[in-house]
């Protein structure tokens, strides 16, 4: 839950925003949370019905046309699991945009990190005491913010909140728009529209493959706490308790994701076809998604791959498919911070 902002002066601004917009708009959300072990993707539609077209475009094209912010004069508190795909999404933005943050690896076992916070859920943003939670809206808000002059309370309002419930009946907060960046010309808008359809997919799609494949086989899924814990933070008693219990308790939730998605009986064929999908529609005559620059669609699956460097599913996925060549671009795309020229 989005903490009080700090003036109410501040607080009004963010009123005058969405009551301009809102007045003339009725946004219809539906939510679906699904998930396990830390992999948890949300599913929202959106219907708009607009009134008054001529009066919403000029309010469109106020919103569309502001300065830009340096993405390095951003500073950000990222709390984060290491090998978490969605931190890694999140890892990936502020990487390649050159933002500024400091990094908080949380324990996952009794998070003490994140006690101050109300949701005890990883990856979090914490900007000027507001704190903004999962992977997809935290990137959406904070590109919004960057092409846009408005502060990033003001500019999580675009993003309001949903509730719903999951399928055990429990409270579930989620946030509309979460695809959507809110700034930039028609063109780009019109651009994005692709983007934010395979940035949705990342989500709905590659990411469900991973539990299943890095946990496939009891050996496998030792290896990979294995890795895992030697890069999390965990003392050695709790290392060795996650190497053991942990990997056994994420084999058998591998097991029962692979049937929950419908993935292959050896589910490394069905993170191969989704790989090579997203590939395939790359095609041969561009380096990127986003064309000759990676747009955010990049950087999530790129995100969510990276999640799995060291482990033996990130070895097959690169033996087995044509993402090499793409992977390596992105990588190094991330590593000069390309995204702050």
């Amino acid at each position: 839950m989005s903490k009080i902002y700090s003036t109410f002066l501040s607080f009004a601004s963010q009123a005058r925003v969405v009551a301009k917009v809102f007045r003339r708009r009725i946004l219809v959300f539906g939510g679906v949370v699904s998930g396990a072990g830390g992999f948890t993707s949300y599913f929202l539609q959106r219907g708009v019905l607009l009134t008054d077209a001529r009066e919403i475009e000029r309010e469109e094209a106020e919103i569309t046309t502001q300065p830009a912010i340096d993405s390095r004069s951003l500073h950000v508190k990222f709390y984060q699991y290491r090998t978490c795909p969605f931190c890694c999404k999140v890892r990936a933005f502020l990487d390649y945009y050159g933002v500024s943050y400091e990094e908080i690896e949380v324990n996952p076992l009794f998070k003490k990190e994140i006690k101050f916070s109300e949701r005890k859920a990883v990856p979090f943003i914490v900007v000027n005491n507001l704190q903004v939670f999962d992977s997809s809206v935290i990137i959406s808000v904070l590109k919004s913010h960057m092409l846009g002059s408005r502060s990033v309370e003001e500019t999580l309002a675009w993003y309001p909140e949903i509730m719903s419930k999951d399928s055990k009946g429990k409270d579930v907060v989620a946030r509309g728009n979460k695809y959507q960046v809110m700034y930039g010309t028609t063109e780009e808008l019109e651009a994005r529209k692709d983007e934010a359809q395979w940035r949705q997919w990342v989500d709905d799609t590659l990411i469900h493959d991973l539990a299943p494949n890095i946990y496939r086989t009891l050996r496998e899924s030792m290896r990979s706490f294995s890795y895992v814990t030697s890069v999390g933070n965990f003392n050695t008693v709790e290392r060795y308790g996650a190497q053991t219990v942990g990997a056994i308790a994420m084999y058998f939730i591998g097991r029962r994701l692979k049937k929950k998605y419908k993935l292959h009986d050896d589910v490394r064929l069905s993170l191969y076809e989704h790989v090579t999908q997203w590939t395939q529609a790359i095609g041969k005559d561009r380096p990127f998604m986003g064309g000759t620059k990676p747009n955010l669609a990049d950087l999530a699956c790129y995100g969510v791959l990276n999640a799995m460097e060291g482990m033996d599913t990130f070895n097959d996925v690169m033996t087995n498919t044509d993402v090499r060549p793409w992977y390596d671009s992105m990588k190094q795309q991330v590593t000069l911070v390309a995204g702050a020229e």
